[in-house]
């Protein structure tokens, strides 16, 4: 059996782990055990090289940003920024037309300025916003679509923590990728309210307006979200921005690690000075970092176990040569590789999706010639691959975020979801069309402050 048939194998068992639920991470992990025991036709061998990776894995100081970020959030979570968020949203946009939708996608790229995650964007957003949507007369299609897709902006609006492994898996740089990820991300919030605009024009009833706020009472809603607006100014500022004139000789005011725990500090100080953040909260906030960590590091560890056995067999790069010898233009690759990330949404997590298929696509897309420098294409298709994830993360039947938001909505039937996303869904994919055609959107921010 050659390396490449060994390596198909090997991901089809681990594809029918994931389809008798065995967890990603586990599965992964099997896969790669066994197919490396194969290749190395030793267990002890097999056996060693699992310490060795073990260590490499967690020892690695960039992955400390993962923990801190999560910590974030949940500081976030937990000191009632969500709900500031949409209130002062909802106050200035809830007289027109779908203005509560449109204040619910506002609100959730906000919070994921602070957050990183969309699971948690979608789950803490819904709480907040679809009650209120209910109450207002919105229907539930369009209530909980709007919440399903407003959620994804969790990782797409920075900082994200799909990018952070992104980064590391491709050795990039993550303040360019951070910084690439603005643009489309509010590009990504701006075509939900254009959705929503449309959607309320042609059912009207789906979304009634509301009575326009006094002035003095909006101004007081918006002086609220001043927390959130500080500490991304602090976090992205920090590890973005030239700051030679306070620091001579330095590029930046801290390190995206140092940026993460300035930023879980000030979001904590800011729990405890309004006393939002009680010991409880606290400590329930330090336990589900705990577990989310150890969720996300049992998958990365899982990935590169699965990784490592794809090393071994040289299936990416025998793949690489395969893809340049067939002559194929590189767009019609590029396409192909986003159709797979369509696919793989149906069953896998956004992180689960990455870990698994940047080593075997990054590699081909580095041959590829799209008129741009190799940086400029890594940071192109991060991007580009970040928002394809984000759409697997809404499209019907098994998207993830569909599911969270269904959840919390309680007695809404899962076909009014499905029903809602949908134009959402489209938006996304005329949103990958256009930072297909034009990759200047994505990198223009990035050549302006590097």
């Amino acid at each position: 059996m050659s390396g490449l048939e060994l390596a198909l194998s090997g991901f089809g068992l681990m594809l029918l782990g994931i389809f008798l639920r065995i967890p990603i991470g586990a599965a992964m992990f099997a896969s790669g055990f066994i197919g490396t025991w194969i290749v190395l036709g030793r267990p002890t061998a097999t056996l060693s090289q699992m310490k060795t990776l073990t260590y490499d894995t967690f020892s690695s100081y960039s992955l400390t940003i993962v923990p801190l970020f999560l910590l974030m959030g949940q500081f976030a979570t937990k000191s009632g920024m969500s709900g500031a968020l949409f209130n002062a949203a909802s106050d200035w946009l809830g007289h027109r037309k779908g203005g509560v939708a449109m204040a619910a996608v506002g609100a959730c790229a906000g919070f994921g300025a602070v957050c990183g995650s969309s699971l948690a964007t979608a789950s803490t957003m819904g709480q907040v916003a679809l009650p209120e949507m209910r109450k207002r007369g919105y229907s539930d299609a369009l209530s909980t679509g709007v919440l399903a897709a407003g959620g994804t902006l969790g990782i797409l609006i920075p900082p994200s923590i799909i990018l952070v492994i992104y980064a590391i898996l491709t050795e990039q740089n993550l303040v360019k990728m951070f910084i690439a990820a603005l643009v489309p991300g509010l590009l990504a919030a701006f075509g939900y309210m254009v959705t929503v605009a449309i959607y309320v024009r042609i059912r009207p009833d789906a979304g009634p307006v509301a009575a326009r706020k006094p002035l003095r009472a909006r101004m007081k809603t918006l002086a609220k979200v001043w927390p959130v607006v500080a500490i991304f100014t602090l976090v992205m500022g920090g590890i973005a921005a030239d700051w030679n004139w306070l620091k001579p000789g330095a590029q930046a005011l801290f390190t995206p690690t140092e940026g993460a725990a300035v930023g879980a500090i000030a979001t904590g100080l800011y729990g405890v000075a309004t006393r939002s953040l009680g010991w409880g909260a606290f400590k329930a906030s330090i336990l589900e970092t705990a577990q989310a960590s150890a969720m996300i590091f049992f998958i990365i560890f899982g990935a590169q176990v699965f990784n490592a056995f794809l090393a071994f067999t040289q299936a990416p790069q025998a793949l690489a040569d395969w893809v340049s010898l067939q002559g194929y233009a590189p767009m019609t690759v590029l396409l192909a590789m986003l159709l797979c990330y369509l696919v793989f949404g149906c069953v896998m997590d956004s992180l689960s999706m990455i870990l698994l298929t940047i080593p075997i696509f990054f590699p081909i897309i580095e041959t590829l010639d799209f008129g741009l420098t190799s940086e400029q294409t890594a940071i192109w298709f991060g991007i580009l691959a970040l928002i394809v994830v984000e759409v697997g993360l809404i499209t019907p039947p098994v998207g993830m975020n569909l599911f969270i938001i269904n959840q919390v909505g309680g007695d809404i039937p899962i076909t009014q979801t499905y029903r809602g996303v949908l134009p959402f869904v489209a938006s996304d994919l005329v949103r990958v069309v256009v930072l297909l055609m034009f990759p200047s959107i994505s990198l223009w921010l990035v050549g302006v402050m590097f």
